[in-house]
Order: structure tokens, then sequence, then C-alpha cells
């Protein structure tokens, strides 16, 4: 595979995460009021490190949820941070 279609692939691959994320922290926001196991925090916050800060945010906003808890938002903020600093680093090292 060339990098002409290494590009697509991985665009794809990043949607298709933000896309699960959302859907993860939606049944965890589901179950919240029942006596199902719940998704742990740090399954929501690796899948936000993992590159789907986008859809964690997204999905926070769209189902409330996690958005009281300070310490998971701080946790979020950082990993948003991180990857925008990884991002600038990257954009202007070339």
């Amino acid at each position: 595979m060339n990098e002409g279609t290494l590009t697509p692939v991985l665009l794809v691959a990043w949607l298709a995460l933000n896309v699960v994320t959302v859907l993860v922290y939606g049944y965890d926001k589901a179950i919240a009021a029942g006596t199902r196991r719940r998704v742990p925090e740090r399954v929501l916050l690796a899948l936000a490190l993992l590159g789907a800060s986008p859809g964690a945010l997204l999905a926070m906003g769209l189902f409330r949820h996690k958005t009281a808890k300070a310490s998971f938002r701080r946790a979020m903020v950082a990993i948003v941070i991180a990857q925008l600093a990884v991002l600038a680093f990257f954009y202007f090292s070339r």
C-alpha cells in the first residue's frame, strides 16, 4: 500500500473509531441508571486517547454524559491538549 492509498484508509479508520466511541458513550449513558455493569472510565478515556476525542466530546455533549464529573473533564481536557500539541508539532516540523 503506498502513501496515496494509506491516507483514505487511516481517515476511514479514524472516523470509525469516533463513531464507535459515540456509541460506547451512548451505551454507558443508557445503562447508567440500571443494574448492568458500566463501561469503565478508563475505557472511555482510552478511546479518546487513541484518537477519538472528537467523538468523545460530541458524545459528552450530546448525551450529557460525564459532564458533571470534574476529574473526567480534566482528563479529557488533558487528552485534547496533548493531541493538539502532537498535531502542532508534526504540522510545524515539516
